[in-house]
């Protein structure tokens, strides 16, 4: 059974093998293979003015296995929206629904314990869009018609925003 839980720094090395695992996401939004640090980059990166507890990295753990990863930012670029940073499964368990499961138990995470959040929003890097834009799709996400240049060192594309409205009295839907 799939327990989440957040992921915290004595759980940098699950993180580091599970990124490790999966080298063509990176390669394919960074130009590179996955670095030594980028566990523990996950964990601290936020952006500017976000504070600290308005980041979560949550873990879906299987078996005491790190199976897939997502992180959430609360109240990011606006108050009533959260922003997926990341959603990745570890390479072994890719193909079996874990990035779903993964983005169902993190949702009713957003619902249950962040009740302004109306809105959930991520960015598609077009080198990663292939693998991306149809999963998100079917799990609701739509384009919401905006990009951004988008660069990581010599990687150069365009991010697109997606969006996604949370249900609920409470949330106004």
């Amino acid at each position: 059974m799939a327990v989440l839980r957040e992921v915290v720094s004595g759980d940098v090395d699950a993180l580091q093998e599970l990124i490790e695992s999966d080298p063509g996401y990176a390669e394919r939004v960074t130009g590179y293979p996955p670095g030594a640090a980028d566990a523990q980059s996950l964990l601290m990166m936020r952006p500017e003015g976000l504070a600290e507890e308005g980041k979560r990295v949550l873990g879906v753990w299987e078996e005491g296995q790190l199976v897939a990863v997502v992180d959430l930012l609360r109240g990011y670029p606006v108050g009533h929206t959260a922003f997926i940073g990341l959603l990745e499964v570890h390479g072994e368990h890719r193909g079996r629904g874990v990035g779903a499961a993964a983005y169902g138990l993190a949702e009713e995470y957003v619902v249950r314990e962040w009740p302004e959040v109306r809105t959930l929003r991520l960015a598609v890097v077009d080198t990663n869009a292939q693998q991306a834009q149809g999963f998100w799709e079917k799990l609701g996400f739509e384009s919401t018609g905006e990009s951004k240049a988008y660069e990581y060192d010599k990687l150069v594309s365009t991010s697109r925003l997606y969006e996604k409205q949370l249900l609920g009295e409470e949330r106004g839907g």
